[in-house]
């Protein structure tokens, strides 16, 4: 007997039902102007020789430079046949490096879209990359859901050292700003581990986690992205459903955090405009006061989790699972408009809801809380 695999034709319950329609509804908006691809989005870079477009990063292993202005897609980048979680650029910008989940680094000549080296060594998914010029090498580092972070010589493909700490796999790696700018000859990277920890390595010496066993324990569980803002403060993307930042004068204790309704995976700072961005599995992008941790306004638009932001000026671009790039602007005049349609659009839609007040008069609503009060 023949079986279908569509999943209309499997059991679902009302409330599955009711979220797909809601998808599908939904999926028709215009906000953010978005331009969309034919799969899943895992990951966003910004584009380091060009302001107006972005790398994005799919689950059907492909790599895409989007022109933002137009949609357009200036240049594919193949060869995995798994999906991508990671992207970075080589110091120079000439080299394109994917972490891929067939447990390698794929790397590619921007200009040319030919592929390059890959970089083996990890035993399980590659989650994290990232790039940094040290001692006359460029180097890649790289983290892994094996819960090492390696380190290669670009030009030679040469392991540099293993790092190790984290209990469970590597969600996200980021390099010590204060580190990279220093006289000194100390190269530090931060790691976020599904372990909930935050450790940092010294990439200089090869030498195992600086931090030992005292580990950054910010968060309740997993630690999906950490950033660097311009203080050389770090901000956390949790799946607690909060999103932190850690005072490095403070020994990195937390003064602020931002509350969610669902995992935080992204976050990023908007220095210029005094706004913390952060992107969540409840398909929204939200901006907060960074100075006070309010919530200033609320981007709606992916119906799906949202998986990635990056800045491209006064501009914070987001990418999802619904396979669509979006924009949303910074600037004040446009900020505020966005504020004023969201308030117009909440009051439309309460208008047009049938009255959900009791249909008990006065004296059943009494009767029944007499009744519902009664041993």
């Amino acid at each position: 007997m023949a079986q279908s695999s569509h999943r209309d034709d499997f059991f679902q319950t009302t409330a599955a039902l009711d979220d797909q329609k809601r998808k599908i509804a939904k999926s028709q908006n215009t906000n953010g102007a978005p331009i969309r691809l034919q799969s899943k989005i895992l990951a966003v870079a910004a584009d380091p020789l060009s302001a107006g477009s972005v790398f994005v990063a799919q689950s059907g292993g492909t790599v895409r430079k989007v022109i933002l202005e137009t949609g357009e897609t200036a240049a594919v980048f193949k060869g995995p046949t798994a999906p991508i979680t990671s992207l970075c650029f080589s110091p120079d910008g000439r080299l394109l490096f994917a972490g891929c989940w067939d447990k390698t680094v794929w790397s590619w000549d921007v200009a040319s879209q030919a592929p390059q080296r890959r970089y083996e060594g990890h035993t399980d998914f590659v989650r994290s990359v990232a790039s940094v010029k040290f001692d006359g090498q460029d180097v890649l580092v790289t983290g892994g859901a094996d819960a090492q972070i390696l380190a290669f010589n670009i030009a030679t493909g040469q392991r540099l050292c293993t790092l190790k700490g984290h209990a469970k796999g590597i969600q996200d790696l980021a390099l010590d700003p204060l580190s990279l700018g220093s006289d000194g000859p100390d190269l530090v990277v931060f790691s976020a581990g599904s372990d909930r920890e935050i450790r940092q390595f010294d990439l200089s010496k090869g030498t195992q986690d600086l931090t030992g066993t005292d580990a950054l324990l910010a968060h309740e569980t997993n630690v999906h992205k950490i950033f660097f803002d311009g203080d050389g403060d770090l901000w956390t993307a949790s799946a607690d459903k909060t999103s932190k930042c850690l005072v490095r004068e403070d020994d990195w204790k937390p003064n602020l955090t931002l509350i969610h309704p669902d995992y935080v995976r992204d976050v990023v700072v908007h220095e210029q405009g005094g706004w913390v961005i952060t992107a969540c599995r409840d398909e929204e992008v939200r901006v907060w006061n960074r100075s006070t941790g309010k919530l200033h306004h609320t981007f709606s638009g992916h119906f799906e989790e949202v998986t990635g932001l990056v800045l491209q000026g006064s501009t914070v671009v987001s990418v999802g699972i619904d396979a669509t790039i979006r924009q949303w602007s910074l600037k004040p005049d446009d900020l505020e408009s966005a504020i004023a349609k969201a308030k117009a659009t909440t009051t439309e839609e309460e208008e047009e809801q049938p009255n959900s007040g009791s249909m008990l008069t006065e004296e059943e609503e009494r009767a029944l809380a007499e009744l519902m009060g009664e041993d």
